[in-house]
Parts: C-alpha cells; sequence; structure tokens
C-alpha cells in the first residue's frame, strides 16, 4: 500500500506536469493560506492540539515538495476554545486573512454557530473534528461551501447500536449532554435503536461541568438498563465511569468517539477499561501507510498521539485541500473555485483513514461512510480494536461506500 512517501511522490508528479505546462506559476510566489480552527486551549484542548499537530505535520510535508505550483501552504490558525462565540470571531478572522480554505471545529456547538460566516462568505470549511450530524446538513448539498472528514454521528450511532443488538445489550440507557453535540447525538442513538424496535429504557441530560451522576445512575439501573450509551466529550464520561464504579454497577458503557479522549480514560483510569467507541482510525501500524504516519508523527512531536483519530483526520484534510489546490490550473483559488474542486478532486488520496476516491460531490459532502469505522476498546489506558475481525479488516483502507 502506499505510505507518505507515495503521498510526496504522487504530489511532486502532478507539479511537474503542471510546471511544465504552466512554468511561470511555479517560480516562488506569496503563500496559499489555509485557516485553521480548533479548541487549542480550554476543555477541548485534549484532542484540539492533536488535530493541530496532524495538520502541521502534513503542511511541513506538502511545502517539503513545493506546496502548490511554488507557493508554500501557510496556517492562520485560530484558537476557538471551545466556546460559540469565540469560534464565530475565529471565522470572521481567519477570512479576514484571504485564507482559501479553513480546516476547522471540534465542537458541534461551536462549528453550529460558526458555519453561516463561511456560507455567506462562499469560502470552504472542511470539519475535520466535529461529528453532529446537523453541521452538513444545514445547507442544500449544492450550494453547500461546508465539507467534512470525520464520522458524523448518524453513522456513529448506528453502528455502535448494531453491535450492542449483536452482544444482546438492549436495555440502553442513554447518558447526553445537554450541547449541540449531547442533543444531535441523543437523536441518532434513539433513532438507531427504533430501527430495531427498541427504546432506551431511560434517558439523562446533563449540562457540562457536572462531576456526580449517581443519583441519575441508580435511575437508570433501576429501570433495568444493562449497557450506557454516553453522548458528551469532557470530563462528563469519566464521571458516568466512576459514578458506576462506586455503586458497582458492573454494566459497559459505549459511546461515539469521545470515549478515546484523555480526559475519560485518565479521568476513569480502570473504571474506563473495557469502554466500546466508534473509531475511524486506531494508532496501531496494521499497514504501511499508516505506520509511515505514526513514525512521522513520532519524529516531529514525539511521545504518544493522544487523540489519533482527530490527528489523523485533520492530516488528511490538509492533504484533500492540497489535491483541490492541484486541480485547479490558472491559480485563481477563490471560493467557488475551491468549492467545485473539492466536488471534483480528480486523484485518488490514499489517506491515513481511508482511501478517498471522489471523498466530496454536490450531492455529498461528508468524506467518511460506515465502512471506514471500527470498535475501539479502552484497555490498560490505551485504545486498541475491539474484535480481531475489525484489526484484520483495517489491514486495508477501506475506500467511500
Amino acid at each position: 500500500m502506499p505510505c507518505i512517501r507515495t503521498h510526496r511522490g504522487g504530489l511532486r508528479a502532478v507539479l511537474a506536469v503542471l510546471c511544465a505546462a504552466l512554468p511561470l506559476l511555479c517560480l516562488a510566489q506569496e503563500p496559499v493560506k489555509l485557516g485553521v480552527i480548533g479548541p487549542f486551549t480550554g476543555p477541548s484542548s485534549d484532542f484540539g492540539k492533536p488535530l493541530l499537530q496532524g495538520i502541521e505535520l502534513a503542511v511541513e510535508e506538502i511545502n517539503a515538495v513545493g506546496g502548490y505550483l511554488g507557493r508554500p501552504l501557510e496556517l492562520v490558525v485560530r484558537d476557538d476554545q471551545g466556546t460559540p462565540d469565540v469560534g464565530v470571531k475565529a471565522a470572521r478572522d481567519v477570512l479576514a486573512e484571504k485564507v482559501v480554505g479553513t480546516i476547522g471545529f471540534c465542537n458541534t456547538g461551536v462549528a453550529q454557530k460558526a458555519l453561516e460566516v463561511f456560507q455567506e462568505a462562499k469560502s470552504p470549511l472542511i470539519i475535520p473534528c466535529a461529528t453532529g450530524t446537523p453541521l452538513t446538513a444545514k445547507y442544500a448539498p449544492a450550494e453547500s461551501y461546508i465539507f467534512r472528514t470525520s464520522a458524523r454521528d448518524s453513522i456513529q450511532a448506528p453502528f455502535v447500536v448494531n453491535d450492542l443488538v449483536k452482544r444482546g445489550w438492549t436495555k440502553v440507557a442513554i447518558f447526553a449532554d445537554t450541547t449541540g453535540y449531547g442533543e444531535a447525538g441523543l437523536k441518532d442513538v434513539e433513532a438507531a435503536l427504533a430501527s430495531h424496535q427498541l427504546r432506551a429504557v431511560n434517558v439523562t441530560r446533563f449540562p457540562l461541568g457536572v462531576t456526580d451522576l449517581r443519583e441519575q445512575l441508580k435511575v437508570a439501573r433501576d429501570a433495568g438498563a444493562n449497557v450506557v450509551f454516553s453522548y458528551t466529550v469532557g470530563p462528563e464520561n469519566a464521571a458516568i465511569a466512576n459514578g458506576r464504579r462506586d455503586l458497582g454497577w458492573k454494566v459497559p458503557q459505549v459511546g461515539a468517539w469521545p470515549l478515546s479522549f484523555p480526559f475519560f480514560i485518565e479521568g476513569a483510569r480502570e473504571a474506563a477499561d473495557g469502554a466500546l467507541m466508534a473509531q475511524t482510525f486506531i494508532a496501531e501500524p496494521s499497514n504501511e501507510r499508516r505506520a509511515a504516519f505514526l513514525s512521522a508523527y513520532a519524529r516531529k512531536w514525539g511521545g504518544r498521539m493522544v487523540v489519533p483519530m482527530a490527528a489523523a483526520q485533520g492530516y488528511d484534510a490538509v492533504y484533500l485541500f492540497t489535491y483541490a489546490l492541484l486541480g485547479i490550473r490558472d491559480g485563481k483559488l477563490g471560493g467557488p473555485a475551491m468549492k467545485t474542486a473539492l466536488e471534483n478532486i480528480p486523484r485518488v488520496y490514499y489517506g491515513v483513514v481511508a482511501t478517498y476516491e471522489r471523498p466530496f460531490s454536490s450531492k455529498d459532502k461528508d468524506a467518511l461512510t460506515a465502512n471506514m469505522l471500527v470498535m475501539g476498546k479502552v484497555q490498560g489506558g490505551a485504545i486498541t480494536f475491539a474484535y480481531p475481525e475489525d484489526a484484520r479488516r483495517n489491514l486495508i483502507v477501506q475506500r467511500k461506500k
């Protein structure tokens, strides 16, 4: 399978053809600015920081082989602090810098409030982390400037629910926070249960910042729940796990990708072990492509990749923007031209999360499909594959279905 060197080799080949046809465009020119927005400080920084690291790694690799026709990529980075109003200001700030596009947002609620800024400016946004289903459904696909390289909750929730049904865990208690993320996730879980003619035996809503959910867990236990499905992004996931431990209630905890975050794994410690969650990328060298990415990340940043999905999805988003750029041969990088280029990327990008063959179109702005998901499990403070068959399937990087 192609690895990171292949990305570089592929870009070199494309650049060589373009430079032969358009030599004046290949002289050193002004940088191409790419916006980046995420929670790089604050309570969501545990996945905002690895997102930025993945993006910076990709930019370094792309600039090493010539950027866009000799023009280096330059990041315009803004911190949204995981706060909606700050996110709107960050969106306006990056657009004022004349970026050709933006990679942004880890929090669904922050993204929801900022989408209008990009849509009205006709400037493409690729969402690399936030998974709320409504984000890429707000605007009609043909007119939408909102793209995504993370797995929306409407595919994560059914994926997890299908696994619960196979295991016989059909008495589900849902614990969802009151943010936009929790609200959208709750609806997706309830819809997934309904597809199996099931209903949650208990639904609990809670605000961010809650540290003790034992009383609510008692209600769920007394309702006969045999599994807890949590939908929140921060320490509240750990509060659920620790509450179950304190009550001696030995039922599994499952959910979407935030159960792979440090706030959960480190906050719950032994109580987190065995938790199951949907994943698009697990930091194991399951094939040459992913091994090369992990090696390059370790050389640049050292230490453990804290939230691998965020880093990998951000990394792939940069390459998709670059492949779209390379489809524009006249150097006119306005928003409508970039939108069209993203919808018609001509070359296959052999990415880390997926093999991207026409990841976007005028009818579909989500790059990931359900076949790209695997079930992850917390084991000894890290995330591994829940099933051997997922590990085997992960040897082949999936294409969109």
